[in-house]
């Protein structure tokens, strides 16, 4: 249970509410009072009262000639109108607030801009360190962060080569990659495991894991970030820590965006 743990403060009939409006989907986009009953988990005599107090309010419409029920275009209002005014910098605001400073001591939202990630949204802590002060609107070459290897990686291969090929490669600490080579063969793995970890290579003593944000159509739009000073703890403990928010974040976002059906304002 999420907010308020209290099950005092739990009111069930609202969850029985939306039980049944999820009850519908795609595959079943028509349903009786029974099979409502039964997808919801809810007894027949509920189900039977919830359905008609939403088609009163316009939420579930029955089809005509048969003893089905359908979802009414009225619940795109449930969310719909809020997603689709807002921006997606300030959908991940509250969202990297929250895990700063307990899971991280910097979090960031990223877009790609030709070859560097530009920082469009940031939360760090008041008493971070200064090699983690980037402000929203700084930039880092794509090829050598975390970030930029977690938007690249969900890039073609030949786009990837592409912007590499007109990067600057130069090398941000000892553990900086600058082959191209060696570069993609890192986007492979980034890929393959869903997130990117940087340990010293973007900036001395920083260790960052990073996940992509997906548009209506699959393609990487931004990157989430999470950083934190390598004093805190060390790099496999960070990783099994951090990269479970830092997927949850960029998911959140991603199913935002999705549920806009893409109006949601995607500008740096």
């Amino acid at each position: 249970m999420k907010g308020d743990e209290n099950p005092k403060n739990f009111v069930n009939s609202v969850a029985k509410v939306f039980s049944v409006l999820k009850a519908f989907d795609a595959g079943l986009p028509e349903l009786t009072i029974s099979e409502v009953a039964a997808r919801a988990g809810l007894d027949r005599g509920t189900s039977f009262r919830l359905v008609n107090t939403l088609c009163f309010l316009g939420y579930l419409a029955a089809v005509p000639r048969s003893r089905r029920y359908r979802l009414t275009l009225k619940c795109l209002e449930l969310g719909y109108t809020s997603l689709a005014r807002a921006d997606l910098k300030m959908l991940a605001r509250p969202l990297l607030s929250e895990v700063v400073p307990e899971i991280a001591d910097a979090a960031s939202l990223g877009m790609l801009d030709d070859t560097d990630v530009v920082y469009v949204e940031r939360a760090q802590s008041d008493v971070s360190p200064l090699n983690l002060d980037r402000r929203v609107g700084s930039r880092t070459g794509a090829y050598g962060a975390a970030l930029g290897h977690a938007i690249l990686a969900q890039l073609p291969s030949e786009q990837q080569r592409a912007i590499l090929q007109r990067s600057k490669l130069i090398r941000l600490s000892e553990k900086t990659l600058v082959g191209i080579e060696d570069i993609l063969e890192r986007l492979v793995a980034v890929r393959a495991q869903g997130y990117a970890v940087s340990d010293g290579e973007n900036a001395y003593g920083l260790r960052t894991v990073a996940a992509t944000v997906l548009d209506a159509d699959g393609q990487p739009i931004a990157g989430v970030s999470l950083t934190i000073h390598a004093d805190r703890m060390p790099i496999d403990r960070f990783v099994a820590e951090a990269v479970p928010v830092a997927t949850r974040i960029a998911g959140d976002l991603t199913k935002a965006i999705r549920q806009s059906f893409g109006a949601i304002a995607q500008s740096h």
